[in-house]
């Protein structure tokens, strides 16, 4: 399947395609901070990116077990500096992502070493392999980030409702 697309392309595209996802994910995140939060903003991306583990039905895309623990072990690792960074705060008896000035230099941090190391490992795997690798981290990164928001979320919509 992707045997006839030059690997250089490949990478090339794909790098382009997650800087641009990063930075949208950023500019996302600035203006989800000027409205109040809900379980279904926090739940809905990890839901509709679970999506993309349907890639790994084509040959091309699987990854050796012991690789997906590696993917799997970083993208945890990842997600504790954003759970650390991301809490939530009351105004107006709404509940709000509080404003982080270190989360966009984390999020540009990650973007960069993911840009490196893709670029680094893509000497080691093929193409296809890699992308599961990357989508195997970022699964494993969004998953227990929004999984700690929804019950971050749901501690301080408690507090709320015993207080009101």
């Amino acid at each position: 399947m992707l045997a006839n697309i030059p690997s250089h392309y490949l990478i090339i595209g794909s790098t382009v395609m997650a800087l641009f996802m990063g930075i949208f994910v950023m500019f996302v995140r600035v203006r989800s901070q000027k409205k109040p939060v809900n379980a279904k903003k926090i739940l809905i991306p990890p839901i509709a990116m679970s999506t993309g583990g349907l890639m790994f039905i084509f040959e091309d895309f699987r990854v050796p077990p012991m690789q997906i623990l590696e993917a799997a072990l970083v993208g945890i690792v990842f997600s504790t500096v954003l759970i650390a960074t991301s809490k939530f705060e009351v105004r107006d008896n709404e509940i709000y992502m509080k404003r982080s000035k270190a989360f966009f230099f984390i999020l540009m941090g990650l973007l960069i070493i993911r840009v490196l190391a893709k670029a680094i490992l893509s000497d080691s795997f093929n193409v296809g392999e890699l992308g599961g690798m990357f989508w195997i981290l970022a699964f494993s990164m969004i998953w227990p980030w929004r999984m700690a928001m929804y019950i971050q979320y749901k501690k301080l919509e408690k507090s709320q409702v015993a207080r009101g």
